[in-house]
């Protein structure tokens, strides 16, 4: 893959550079995106079944048992290229902002730090009332209770319907109003608040670079078009990088 010259130097030149990763990052760890036609999770299963809040209310040993499937694909991948291309941009560069709306915590393993988990991470649980819970073991039939007070255990991720997290959402939207420059990899960009990231940050001057196989809504706005997966595109930034 060929990167444009002007992407190398306004990497170099970078004063802060906000990433924005999606489930196309972590696709080559051969983890399902969500919305790829015919294979993506959600042509598969139904989000109102297994990903909200009703749903878990409704019927919790069914939505337990799907995250617990989840969470065996997860502990099954590897880091692929993509995370490890972030993970030497964070490096390389004075200052890196990297938000995912992945849950998997492959940044973390490929070396990434700080990162902002917009949709929490699928390998934490959390009570409605104590927040995250730490378990030696985990039932794999239905959630187990929390240890304070009863009630059922759940994921630590954001379901449809739930708001993101303050503390993630507050310090995504003040690095896209602060960056000079973005990096958008591996997501479709149709789900709000993470895709009106890209939006303040090009209100605010910053240059935009898009990392997907195909085009998506901030297509248009982007300053730099990188075609392909990125497990194939960010490792060939790295590589022009060297050789500029």
């Amino acid at each position: 893959m060929t990167v444009p010259r002007a992407l190398v130097n306004r990497l170099r030149a970078a004063r802060h550079l906000l990433i924005l990763t999606g489930s196309g990052v972590s696709a080559a760890s051969g983890i399902p995106t969500f919305r790829a036609a015919g294979t993506g999770l959600w042509a598969r299963f139904r989000p109102d079944e297994l990903a909200t809040p009703e749903a878990f209310a409704r019927d919790p040993a069914l939505v337990w048992q799907w995250y617990c499937w989840r969470r065996d694909l997860v502990n099954a991948a590897e880091p692929n290229a993509a995370h490890h291309a972030i993970a030497e941009l964070q490096r390389r560069l004075s200052r890196v902002t990297l938000v995912t709306q992945n849950v998997d915590g492959l940044h973390q393993r490929a070396g990434s730090s700080d990162v902002i988990e917009f949709h929490g991470n699928i390998h934490r649980n959390r009570c409605p009332q104590h927040g995250v819970i730490n378990l030696d073991r985990e039932p794999r039939d239905k959630p187990p209770p929390c240890p304070d007070c009863g009630d059922n255990l759940r994921p630590d991720v954001v379901w449809f319907g739930e708001t993101i997290p303050e503390q993630s959402l507050s310090a995504s939207l003040a690095a896209a109003s602060d960056c000079d420059l973005m990096l958008i990899a591996g997501t479709a960009s149709v789900v709000y608040p993470a895709a009106g990231l890209a939006e303040l940050a090009k209100a605010n001057g910053a240059w935009l670079i898009e990392a997907n196989t195909e085009t998506t809504p901030l297509s248009a706005m982007a300053d730099c078009e990188l075609r392909g997966s990125a497990a194939d595109s960010l490792p060939a930034v790295i590589q022009a990088l060297d050789g500029a």
